[in-house]
């Protein structure tokens, strides 16, 4: 409906904008305007500004700005008509009238109202009455309380096919008018009308306005061909449009800036009472559009709350093909599983409103929750695989309408591909013994590190291969004993010389927990044998304070990480690393483990540096990504250089070994 600039503007001059906003924000008079926090942000400082003068608040912290009207739509997700309606009424002036046309139209909408409204009042007496015991049983069952009854108004339809149509018959209301509002099942084919809703626990479905508009009806009696029961679609009700419990959710889901979608109206009214007054349901349907659209007006990202097993997980499927082509900028979804087995009724009277606290918690962004479903919709293995998960990738973010979400969609999908291409290639690399073409090669136990998939023209841009060898420390890799058995090789192929020399260092000189515990809890080792060694060494320091390096040994070899020990116990080391031999010095252990922590803290650095250069090269392929990039190889390139030189100066001369022997 369209409203004269003169109908709006005697609102404006009727009620102040201090006045309105005064009922949601503490204001303070601050010369000739008015101060206080904002409705829009937290903040500490006011920054929330009230003209009356001008007619308009101004949100510094947001940036939000309007009138008397925007304020009610911004902070009550109110349409533009609602808001105007409201404000008339606060400020008494008549509504424009309708023209002439509708007027039969809006007297039969008025008669449902009304009828709709009888309706739900009768379902209340039935339920308090004799008849209504079983349906009391049931609702006590679900440990509701009086006041949650009562507000939600909840009712129960006898079991007659004529109670209710007798009851609004007295009333004044014709069967046309019962059969239009759903509430009587009538054709050329049925003789007499008949209630729709029999022997059932009512649930009123309320517009955004809290009109009674329609009904749920759950049965009572357990052979019922439908559990629940909705009504049809009428002149009032379009069960796509609207959602169970939408006009109380409203008010609360701005506040919290928060609202949570669940299946059930049970559920609803029972997170309703436990704190969650957020909380709405669709009506018997999978999410639709028009819902979706509604649901932004309350909260910028909803929360779809599905049960934990397969039939959730399928909602959830369902759910992201409705919201993925139109999401917005600052508007989306997200998802929360629950325990599975659970509906949120039963988590809450099992578990109580803290479980629901929690998985709340855990909510999972739209983008995962896609790109998980269709990572498991199909094998990954191989390049033709993961190809086709591009393309249905590629599909579903096409369906986008937003451009600027599109793109970032495309980006970060590609982003995991990327990841998940790598990751493979790496699994493939460790079932093969290291190699790719998985021949055990005997001169070399050096591990290939997969490159990202640049063109060729990228390569030569970035200096060829040259700079792709990813920085593992002093040398390339261990080279394992002529006797090592092919299962401790594997592990030599996939643990760093540095590394290795680490836990050596550890398990010769325990004593060095006593001191730099939490230093040797947080080294962030590649290998993850490494970083099982080093928590059972920690666990076992923790149960024997004076530990020393033949009790730890003669421990650890009793546990499932003695390979592990007699890999680390089989590092080359040089004449530099004397250090991590028992017999070493404590002042020179205590020296040297100073300068291996953090070069090996400067190894992990450089390598998520380089990690993330390469992602944002491949990604963006922008100068200043190249030159990072670029900057980052050339620190690796001149590490290894320097450790090559330690390498070499280390090694003894072969005379003087020889004279060394001969002597």
């Amino acid at each position: 409906m369209r409203f004269s600039p003169n109908f709006l503007d005697e609102i404006r001059s009727r009620l102040s904008v201090s006045q309105v906003v005064g009922r949601k924000v503490a204001l303070k008079k601050a010369g000739r305007e008015y101060r206080g926090l904002s409705p829009f942000k937290v903040e500490k400082s006011p920054s929330f500004f009230v003209n009356d003068q001008k007619g308009f608040y101004h949100c510094f912290a947001s940036g939000e700005h309007g009138d008397i009207f925007t304020f009610l739509m911004k902070t009550e997700g109110l349409e533009f008509p609602e808001a105007v309606e409201r404000l008339a009424a606060e400020a008494g002036v008549p509504m424009p009238k309708q023209p002439e046309r509708n007027i039969e139209q809006e007297d039969q909408r008025e008669r449902l109202y009304r009828l709709l409204e009888a309706s739900a009042a009768f379902f209340e007496g039935a339920l308090r009455s004799g008849p209504g015991g079983e349906a009391r049983r049931y609702i006590e069952g679900r440990g509701l309380a009086a006041e949650t009854i009562s507000s939600f108004r909840l009712g129960f339809a006898p079991n007659s096919r004529t109670a209710l149509g007798s009851h609004l018959k007295a009333k004044g209301f014709s069967a046309a008018d019962m059969a239009s509002a759903g509430m009587l099942i009538a054709g050329d084919d049925i003789p007499e009308p008949y209630d729709r809703f029999r022997n059932r626990v009512m649930f009123p479905i309320l517009d955004l306005k809290g009109r009674v508009i329609a009904f749920g009806g759950r049965a009572l009696d357990k052979d019922a061909p439908a559990k629940y029961l909705n009504s049809p679609e009428t002149p009032l009700f379009h069960k796509g449009h609207i959602l169970f419990n939408a006009a109380r959710a409203r008010t609360a889901g701005h506040e919290k800036n928060r609202v949570i979608v669940v299946e059930g109206y049970m559920d609803v009214v029972t997170l309703a009472e436990a704190g969650f007054e957020e909380t709405v349901a669709p009506l018997g349907t999978a999410l639709t559009e028009d819902q979706l659209k509604l649901l932004w007006r309350f909260a910028p990202e909803p929360i779809l709350c599905f049960d934990g097993d397969s039939a959730g997980q399928k909602a959830a499927d369902r759910a992201v093909e409705v919201a993925l082509p139109w999401v917005k900028a600052g508007h989306s979804v997200a998802f929360a599983f629950l325990p599975t087995g659970l509906d949120p009724d039963d988590l809450i009277r099992q578990q109580g409103s803290a479980a629901m606290t929690d998985v709340l918690a855990k909510t999972r962004p739209l983008i995962e929750v896609l790109w998980d479903r269709e990572l498991k919709a199909q094998p990954t293995a191989t390049p033709e695989q993961r190809a086709a998960l591009e393309a249905r990738l590629g599909a579903l973010t096409g369906s986008i309408q937003d451009a600027a979400v599109r793109n970032h969609y495309a980006r970060e999908l590609r982003d995991r591909l990327y990841q998940l291409g790598r990751e493979r290639s790496a699994m493939r690399m460790a079932s093969s013994g290291g190699n790719p073409d998985g021949v055990r090669r005997q001169a070399s136990y050096a591990r290939p590190v997969a490159t990202p998939d640049w063109r060729s023209r990228d390569r030569n841009r970035l200096g060829g291969n040259s700079g792709e060898r990813k920085f593992s420390g002093r040398r390339d890799a261990l080279s394992p004993p002529p006797l090592v058995s092919h299962e401790l090789a594997s592990h030599f192929q996939s643990i760093s010389p540095r590394e290795a020399l680490i836990m050596k260092t550890l398990i010769n000189h325990p004593w060095l927990i006593d001191d730099h515990s939490e230093a040797i809890a947080d080294i962030a080792f590649a290998a993850p044998s490494l970083s099982v060694l080093r928590d059972e060494v920690l666990a076992l320091h923790a149960r024997q304070n004076s530990l020393d390096s033949a009790t730890l040994r003669t421990q650890l070899s009793k546990s499932g990480v003695a390979k592990v020990v007699d890999l680390v116990a089989q590092t080359i080391t040089h004449i530099s690393d004397r250090f991590a031999e028992p017999d070493a010095s404590a002042t020179d252990v205590e020296a040297a483990w100073h300068h291996i922590l953090a070069l090996h803290q400067r190894q992990v650095a450089l390598g998520l540096a380089l990690k993330a250069a390469e992602e944002a090269w491949y990604r963006d392929c922008t100068e200043e990504a190249e030159i990072r990039l670029l900057d980052i190889k050339r620190q690796i390139a001149s590490e290894a250089a320097m450790d090559q030189m330690d390498d070499e100066f280390d090694q003894p001369d072969d005379d003087a070994s020889d004279v060394k022997r001969a002597g």
